[in-house]
């Protein structure tokens, strides 16, 4: 099959891939989906666009556009995005949850593992490894996101704004997101080149056309174009599919129990979590430690390293959450099953509405393509992320490096603070030793989880 890519955009004759086709590559997809939500976009690309031409270059790019303007996992939106395309509701499914599943299922395993052996003395040097490591993987995310967001002193007013909000007055992350998103739709209105937003993807290279292109230019893709209708049956059945589990297990636990909180909190964070997970973590990490006590400080660094060695998007995290909740609250269950449940009701509420928000607003992206005042809006939380992602490292780093935090009392604030004399000078000698690989010598971000791993379980040994 030629299809042209450049000044002759000759459209494919060819008819899709079948659905089994599709879900191969799907599934391919999901078990190699390392690296982030960059990595797992150029992947996506490598084999949808560039290799199969499944989806055309712009069309490709359009539609990661959409899925940047929406809470959730870009990556994966992505992914149901372009199943939806091709293979309606069903490839949709299909494409998402085959992004999740692996991971998920590796993640449920690693969280097992971990209560189970925990405190078994070669594990516990592996997440000490793993926690210094997880610091610079955070540092360089918000360097690399701030880099494409802080083009202008607004976005970067922003950004510290956000940061001095989450660290200095506890403000709410949600609260955050949504006075930055009504800062960029204002400032726009008053000021669109302080305001306005880039792409933010780069080059995109030669323009490629695909099979999906060519059944659009002829019509044959019924199932994109808008109505009320289906806007309306879409609601019908999402909305009772994401909420009925949370709204039923309130009435049958009671407000209190863990499982109304996991719902509840967690289908919170499905609508608010713009920028990602490094975004929402310290909000979650706030929420879990400290108002919900399910886990302490550092077990949130460990699951944030063990779904950084995972399939699957960075968000996965939320699960291992889950599970502690669920584990270290079984009520009458088994614990192991309470934390099985638990997982899995975290996925549901978190991964649900990422199908609600693609079928609902898939047919009407074509009519958000030109809204600059919703892209300024985007743009600015982007920016705000950046500053919430600053006090994630900061949040981090103050319980990797020293043993004891604790809050002082600054003008009638309590920011967290650390006991200078709990200095563990091997976390600091690793996280030093993490940040200079990846930022110095651009080492990846599984080498550098793998060598901090082996360093944290030989200095354990050699200096406890």
């Amino acid at each position: 099959m030629t299809i042209a890519t450049t000044d002759t955009p000759v459209l494919p004759a060819a008819s899709l891939p079948t659905l089994a086709e599709a879900t191969r590559v799907w599934m391919k997809i999901g078990l190699l989906s390392f690296g982030g939500p960059a990595g797992q976009i150029a992947l996506m690309h490598k084999e949808l666009v560039e290799e199969r031409r499944w989806i055309g270059e712009e069309r490709f790019l359009h539609a990661l556009n959409y899925c940047m303007l929406l809470p959730g996992p870009e990556a994966q939106q992505l992914a149901v995005y372009i199943g939806w395309l091709m293979h309606r509701t069903i490839g949709g499914l299909i494409a998402g949850l085959l992004f999740i599943l692996p991971g998920a299922l590796v993640m449920l395993g690693l969280s097992i593992l971990y209560v189970l052996y925990r405190e078994v003395p070669v594990v516990d040097g592996v997440f000490f490894g793993v926690k210094a490591a997880v610091l610079a993987v955070v540092i360089e995310a918000g360097l690399r996101i701030s880099r494409r967001a802080l083009k202008n002193r607004a976005m970067v007013a922003i950004a510290v704004a956000a940061f001095v909000a989450i660290f200095l007055f506890k403000v709410p992350f949600p609260a955050i997101i949504l006075a930055a998103g009504l800062i960029g739709w204002i400032g726009h209105r008053l000021s669109p080149a302080l305001f306005g937003a880039g792409n933010g993807h780069g080059k995109a290279g030669p323009p490629v056309t695909g099979i999906v292109d060519a059944l659009f230019a002829r019509g044959e893709l019924g199932h994109v174009r808008p109505s009320t209708g289906k806007a309306l049956r879409t609601l019908a059945i999402w909305l009772p599919l994401w909420l009925g589990p949370v709204l039923l297990l309130g009435l049958w636990t009671g407000s209190g129990s863990v499982w109304t909180q996991i719902g509840a909190f967690f289908s919170t964070m499905a609508v608010v979590t713009f920028g990602g997970a490094y975004a929402v973590l310290a909000y979650v990490a706030q929420a879990a430690v400290e108002t919900h006590g399910w886990l302490r400080a550092g077990e949130m660094i460990d699951g944030l390293g063990l779904a950084e060695t995972t399939p699957g998007p960075l968000i996965l995290v939320l699960q291992f959450v889950g599970f502690l909740a669920g584990f270290r609250t079984p009520g009458d269950l088994p614990p192991l099953l309470a934390g099985g449940l638990g997982a899995l009701l975290t996925l549901w509420v978190t991964f649900a509405p990422c199908f609600l928000w693609i079928f609902l607003g898939g047919p009407y992206v074509e009519a958000l393509r030109g809204n600059k005042a919703l892209s300024a809006a985007l743009s600015a939380i982007t920016a705000a992320v950046v500053g919430v992602i600053m006090n994630l490292a900061l949040w981090f780093g103050l319980h990797v490096v020293f043993r004891q935090v604790r809050p002082v009392e600054i003008f009638g604030l309590s920011p967290d603070w650390p006991v200078l004399a709990s200095l563990d000078w091997r976390a600091a000698l690793l996280s030093i030793g993490a940040m200079v690989a990846m930022l110095r010598f651009k080492l990846g971000m599984v080498p550098t989880l793998a060598i901090c791993a082996v360093a944290g379980v030989l200095l354990t040994r050699l200096a406890p």
